[in-house]
């Protein structure tokens, strides 16, 4: 966001009527929708998958760094607790006391980690197990070369992605 301003800063400077300037506009808003998109899905996934975010942000350890910006934690608890008033005021008030209590976390589908994503390799890395997918396939290790480009199950390379060894496309 902050690179975009800059860029329109310049713009402002640049020559009125010139084509480099409106090309340089379209750029931009190329850059605003797919920013856009990109803040879009974020915002649907902590909707789907609100109650394990936060305790996932619950249980990091300090000085472990956050999946989520602090306006996505805000926007997150404020999901959950405006979740948690809807479900009491339309149905849970209407039932009986032992089933008036809900466990969001329990109700709610964990994300699979077990989905497989596209990811570019940043920094090298050797001896990477790899879980088979049938039973008749064993374990096997792969290098990941710097550059190279995978696809491969979230669960194998989720500390790769958090140590910023390898970034997710």
């Amino acid at each position: 966001m902050e690179q975009l301003d800059h860029m329109e800063s310049n713009l402002k400077r640049a020559k009125h009527g010139d084509l480099k300037v409106s090309i340089h506009r379209m750029e931009i808003e190329r850059i605003r929708y797919v920013l856009s998109s990109y803040l879009r899905c974020r915002l649907v996934k902590i909707e789907k998958f609100f109650p394990h975010i936060l305790e996932k942000e619950k249980s990091r350890a300090e000085g472990e760094p956050s999946v989520l910006s602090p306006e996505e934690f805000a926007f997150a608890k404020e999901y959950m607790a405006n979740t948690e008033t809807y479900l009491k005021n339309v149905a849970l008030k209407h039932m009986p006391p032992n089933l008036q209590k809900v466990d969001l976390l329990r109700l709610v589908p964990k994300p699979n980690l077990d989905s497989f994503v596209f990811l570019r390799v940043q920094e090298r890395q050797e001896n990477i197990l790899v879980e088979p997918e049938t039973d008749e396939q064993r374990e096997y290790v792969i290098d990941l070369e710097e550059g190279s480009q995978h696809l491969i199950r979230y669960k194998t390379i989720a500390p790769l992605v958090a140590s910023g060894a390898v970034q997710l496309i």
